[in-house]
């Protein structure tokens, strides 16, 4: 528990009503999106601007109180649990669009804006941005920005990274920084505004966000192909990058998430196919018309039982729906839903779904796997139970595995989902043990005393790699 005068300063920084340490508050922020990981904060506070957040760093820091701030907690590594206690600082009331530039195509926004809100805002404009994470409804654009968030349309259009231009923060002694700004060059200096996408809120606190836009899109087009043989599907993804086209978006389903997803969407999807690609194409017509015909060529060649174009937009919009849905259709089934991302070169994607195949039936688990087949990343997806230890652990020594065989295919062990506190024993195997003390120099740079979302990204134990038999 915080002393009495440590809270009395808190409160008297955003006021009684937004200071909270009563059971239900305290519960409420001790989770997030990650399943089976629970620990209480001793506090929780809700900032309504950067000066706020200032000030309450600054008593934070003389106190020495950890401090994990979030928006939405719909992230899937455990980077928002607060496992030191501390303060929670949540973001929400920094929810506003605070401009949008036409002249520099550029929009400014505070941390708490929900994602799927900001992007309708931009869009009324006649503007696009692309990043478009599946949990775009509840999440938040600081979230999406501390996870480096991808999505559907990552394949051609990039990650939160490539967007976010500019940024300002607070570090851990209550100081306020701005990097980048309304530019598209700029080499002053190392990179700090990249630096901080993707930190996983352990570097500084983001309290604005200067963002890059684009024109829209003049037409889209979108397709289904369906196929009787996965590894035929995952080939296909390779095979349409060969051929010199980048689709906007390439989703791949496996059978299990093409049942759920059709007894949660009721959308009539084949569900005799053993996997489904959800193609779709985006620009001038005339380019979308030539891609979607070449596309639907080589699914053909790739033995695709049946190819469809959807012939309106509130068709393509369902199919799109269904994708973004496989997650919350999924986690119907059992109790839990332990949903992880791998991510391998898109040549690999094949070998990829082939050794999570058998990873899955040697440890005896059910594990579905959709996502980004395009840019080669992947959600194995396994329902089990908690209460059911055993089964549990062998989930965990699957993914284990899974982790392990796209690091051997040249891949990484999250493309999207983060390190937090569940990748984190993992993280020395992708980047070594050199790679580990760099960042943790970078740590202690930014936050000296360990006080911004601790515990998260650097493993107290490293896990031994595991040995896979392919045997």
């Amino acid at each position: 528990m915080l002393n009495q005068t440590l809270t009395e300063r808190l409160r008297s920084i955003v006021g009684d009503r937004y200071y909270r340490d009563d059971k239900e508050a305290l519960v409420a922020h001790s989770y997030d999106g990650t399943p089976m990981l629970q620990s209480l904060p001793d506090g929780v506070i809700y900032p309504e601007n950067t000066t706020q957040v200032s000030e309450i760093m600054k008593v934070l820091a003389e106190h020495r109180v950890p401090v994990v701030s979030r928006g939405s907690g719909s992230n899937l590594c455990g980077g928002t649990v607060p496992v030191q206690g501390g303060v929670v600082m949540v973001m929400h009331r920094m929810n506003r669009l605070l401009e949008i530039d036409m002249d520099n195509l550029t929009a400014t926004v505070q941390p708490g804006m929900i994602t799927a809100e900001f992007i309708a805002q931009i869009e009324a404009q006649g503007l696009f941005y692309p990043p478009d994470p599946s949990s775009m409804r509840i999440s938040t654009i600081g979230g999406n920005i501390a996870e480096c968030s991808g999505g559907l349309r990552g394949l051609k259009y990039g990650t939160t990274k490539d967007y976010v231009i500019g940024l300002e923060a607070v570090l851990a002694n209550g100081e306020i920084i701005r990097t980048g700004g309304k530019l598209m060059k700029d080499v002053a200096g190392y990179d700090l505004t990249k630096l901080l996408v993707g930190s996983e809120g352990t570097l500084a606190i983001i309290t604005e966000a200067t963002l890059k836009l684009i024109p829209p899109p003049a037409t889209k087009k979108t397709m289904l192909a369906m196929y009787k043989d996965l590894y035929c599907a995952a080939r296909t993804v390779s095979k349409i990058i060969e051929a010199k086209i980048i689709p906007a978006t390439l989703e791949f389903m496996d059978n299990p998430t093409i049942r759920v997803v059709d007894d949660f969407a009721k959308l009539g999807l084949p569900r005799d196919m053993e996997a489904v690609l959800l193609i779709e194409q985006d620009g001038d017509p005339a380019t979308v018309e030539r891609d979607i015909a070449r596309i639907r060529e080589i699914c053909e060649l790739e033995q695709a039982d049946r190819v469809e174009v959807a012939e309106t937009r509130e068709q393509a919009e369902k199919l799109l729906t269904a994708r973004r849905s496989a997650f919350t259709a999924l986690a119907r089934l059992r109790p839990t839903t332990i949903l992880e991302d791998a991510t391998v070169p898109r040549s690999r994607i094949a070998d990829m779904v082939l050794r999570i195949n058998e990873i899955a039936l040697k440890h005896g688990v059910t594990i579905a796997t959709f996502g980004h087949a395009g840019d080669g990343n992947l959600h194995p997806t396994a329902t089990t139970d908690a209460r059911d230890k055993e089964e549990v652990h062998r989930v965990e020594m699957a993914f284990e595995e899974i982790f392990e065989a796209a690091i051997e295919l040249g891949g990484t062990i999250t493309g999207e989902h983060g390190v937090g506190l569940v990748k984190a024993p993992f993280l020395e195997w992708k980047i070594g043990k050199a790679g580990i003390e760099v960042m943790k120099s970078i740590k202690v740079a930014f936050d000296p005393h360990n006080l911004l979302n601790p515990g998260k990204m650097f493993a107290k134990e490293t896990r031994k790699r595991v040995v896979i038999d392919h045997g």
